[in-house]
């Protein structure tokens, strides 16, 4: 039987997927080319000239570096909170079974199906509930409330593909639950484990609209590129600063990709 593997696609295909890729990634190479122009007050196409001054004025910006500062401790911190509790929600959700477990898996996932702005609201109205002052913490639990759910949800699809006769020949061959947890189970869920961490760095690292109701007068990244935008002088240096963002987004869900696309098979299967 003739495989269909090897066989080209309609040209028409090919033409949409192109046009698609065009409309997806041409705006962001925009951003890239207006990081390097010479006009600071607009948006001029094509760019009167191109210049690298902006990444000096980049660079001297103490107000930059503040905000980027802040985005990488939150997106630390939030998704070190994230690999503890998705990891365990996981590992207890997939690993025993009980009444309500689809329904507890449901209430885990509904902070990254519902908007952002209804996780946000809902966030400022319990703080102000408990009286709890607008700080780095509040951004922190707000951006860990997305990030816990990346880590499970990559945590419990390589749980559900690891073998349980692998735990369970650990344990009868005399392994406690630390010596099975070390040399079993972690090795199985780590690469998934990396890559639901590197995702929730990114995701809470451009975060924007939760971090709008938790951060009171904070700025964060991308809140200082949305205040930077309205403003009619060097806005090069906002373009520069979405340069790295991209990069910085863009290099841990590269890697997460690429840590997570061979895990298809299952962990212990046929031994």
């Amino acid at each position: 039987m003739r495989s269909d593997r090897g066989s080209s696609a309609p040209l028409g295909l090919k033409i949409a997927a192109a046009a698609g890729l065009l409309f997806l990634h041409v705006p962001i190479l925009l951003i890239f080319a207006y990081a390097f122009t010479t006009e600071e007050r607009s948006y001029q196409w094509p760019p009167p000239g191109f210049t690298l001054q902006w990444f000096a004025a980049t660079w001297n910006r103490p107000d930059v570096w503040q905000a980027l500062g802040l985005s990488l401790r939150v997106a630390t911190i939030s998704t070190a909170i994230a690999l503890v509790l998705g990891s365990l929600c996981a590992a207890a959700v997939s690993g025993s079974r009980f009444f309500g477990r689809e329904t507890i898996s449901l209430l885990i996932i509904l902070p990254i199906a519902l908007p952002g702005i209804i996780t946000g609201i809902a966030l400022r109205s319990a703080f102000n509930i408990a009286d709890i002052p607008f700080s780095f913490w509040t951004i922190v639990l707000g951006h860990a409330t997305f990030c816990v759910v990346v880590v499970y949800n990559n945590a419990i699809a390589r749980f559900r593909r690891t073998s349980g006769s692998l735990i369970e020949a650990s344990m009868d061959l005399g392994a406690d639950g630390f010596q099975t947890l070390r040399h079993v189970i972690l090795p199985n869920i780590g690469t998934a484990l990396v890559a639901g961490g590197m995702l929730a760095f990114a995701l809470s690292f451009d975060e924007v609209i939760v971090t709008t109701f938790t951060a009171g007068q904070q700025q964060t990244l991308p809140i200082w590129m949305l205040e930077e935008l309205v403003r009619p002088r060097q806005r090069p240096v906002t373009n520069v600063v979405a340069m790295v963002v991209v990069l910085v987004t863009l290099l841990p869900i590269v890697a997460a990709y690429y840590l997570t696309r061979d895990g298809a098979e299952i962990a212990g299967q046929g031994k």
